[in-house]
């Protein structure tokens, strides 16, 4: 079988090369870097984005099968609902002296879609949301110590778990994040247990009485709770006087309108959402129970961008389009069919296969030994040649239809042949064009 033909044109290739002399770490968001997929011939930028389609500088579409947008876009690249709303507040003026009464309208929207909810914050990102979110648990405790699950993002408060034992949050999506810069007297601040290991926990709880300000944590990702987790972890919680804080960056509307927690029985003190909030405007909302809340007027949280108008229309005009287009569903069944297909392609080219996340997250991985890394790197090369942006991350959105996926399978059924013959060889490795795809954060050169 003859490979996919690959095209010479490397505009975003060339332009990345000279941002790495200019940009520390090449781009804004390590999910975005370029080493992440396919190091030295992924397009790296784009001149547009439709629906699911992106086109790169050299004017080349990709339908995008990655995590699209990172989450953000539930409803596709560049919605006109979404887009018309920005464009007209836009038009009225972003920012000036006095505040939205966008914000009041959707804290209102926010509280009544989490009847639990009381009170309201904004802030423009989900890092800072959450950094947010744990000032607050710890002004409402006076108490310094997090207990933590899951990947928060890049602040102090989060990283301070590698201080000493820099692998600490391995278990927790991303490997190989270094404290660098983080303050040494924040050492034990931040201690992680994982997913489903509620023991974990209880003992974090048993060795720090009176000393947690919050339990942080995704209430879902990829697995599901078992045997009572997070009834337990909200018991733990009350126990321990800590704040509990589900954070719902990535999974928040995906799978339910407001939040996975919605569908999971438990209610938190604080939840934050960002990304897919306001398909791809920069917009994130911590919501939570009243006494709490009101801890954030106890501390100084306060930022001028926190009060422009663009985020507040975008998330208002996303929150009330979702529920109209059933995204939930839509995003549900394309998920499904794709993992469904992943299954079959496996099973009938010899691949094993790992394949997880909810059908709104979903994830593979070839489970091939030393191998594994590099057939997802060429397998990234094979479907670029395709059309395809794609690896082994997939968070649809209510822009992808059946035929996108019917195509992007068949698509995949070819590369999937074509990398049968090349495990077959052992010319996994010779068969890349470039270097195997970064796994974590490293240091670029």
């Amino acid at each position: 079988m003859t490979p996919p033909s690959a095209t010479t044109r490397r505009t975003g290739q060339d332009l990345y090369q000279r941002a790495k002399r200019r940009i520390p770490g090449g781009t804004q968001l390590l999910s975005k870097r370029p080493e992440m997929f396919l190091p030295d011939n992924w397009p790296a930028y784009y001149s547009r984005a439709e629906g699911c389609t992106v086109w790169d500088l050299d004017d080349r579409p990709f339908v995008d099968f990655t995590s699209c947008g990172i989450g953000c876009c539930l409803l596709g690249y560049a919605d006109p609902t979404v887009n018309a709303a920005v464009t007209a507040r836009i038009a009225h003026g972003s920012m000036c002296t006095l505040n939205t009464s966008d914000e009041l309208t959707l804290a209102e929207l926010l509280c009544a879609i989490h009847p639990w909810a009381e009170k309201v914050r904004y802030a423009r990102a989900g890092g800072e949301a959450m950094s947010i979110a744990v000032r607050i648990a710890r002004a409402a405790t006076r108490r310094d110590k997090i207990a933590l699950c899951g990947y928060h993002g890049w602040s102090d408060w989060y990283l301070a778990a590698n201080l000493g034992e820099t692998g600490a949050l391995n278990g927790h999506l991303l490997p190989g994040l270094d404290p660098a810069g983080v303050p040494a007297a924040l050492r034990g601040t931040a201690l992680p247990f994982h997913y489903n290991q509620i023991a974990e926990l209880e003992a974090i709880v048993a060795a720090h009485p009176g000393e947690l300000a919050a339990i942080v944590m995704e209430p879902m990702r990829h697995d599901f709770p078992r045997d009572g987790f997070l009834e337990k972890i909200r018991a733990l919680a009350d126990e321990a006087g800590a704040v509990l804080i589900f954070d719902e960056i990535t999974a928040g509307w995906r799978s339910h309108h407001g939040g996975i927690h919605l569908t999971l029985g438990v209610a938190p003190d604080l939840a934050v959402f960002a990304k897919a909030l306001s398909n791809g405007f920069p917009m994130a909302a911590i919501i939570g129970r009243g006494p709490v809340m009101e801890a954030a007027q106890q501390t100084f949280v306060s930022s001028t961008y926190w009060t422009e108008s663009i985020g507040p229309a975008a998330a208002l005009a996303t929150l009330r389009k979702l529920p109209q287009v059933d995204a939930v569903g839509r995003i549900r069944a394309t998920g499904e069919a794709t993992r469904a297909g992943w299954r079959r392609l496996g099973a009938r080219h010899g691949f094993a296969l790992k394949i997880g996340g909810l059908p709104a997250l979903a994830t593979f991985a070839f489970d091939a030994g030393d191998d594994s890394r590099a057939l997802m790197t060429l397998f990234t090369q094979e479907m670029l040649a395709h059309g395809f942006l794609a690896n082994g991350v997939f968070y649809p959105t209510a822009a992808h239809t059946p035929a996108n996926v019917e195509n992007y399978l068949q698509a995949a059924g070819q590369v999937f042949a074509w990398l049968r013959e090349r495990a077959d060889r052992g010319e996994v490795r010779t068969a890349l064009q470039g270097p195997v795809a970064h796994a974590g954060f490293a240091r670029l050169t």
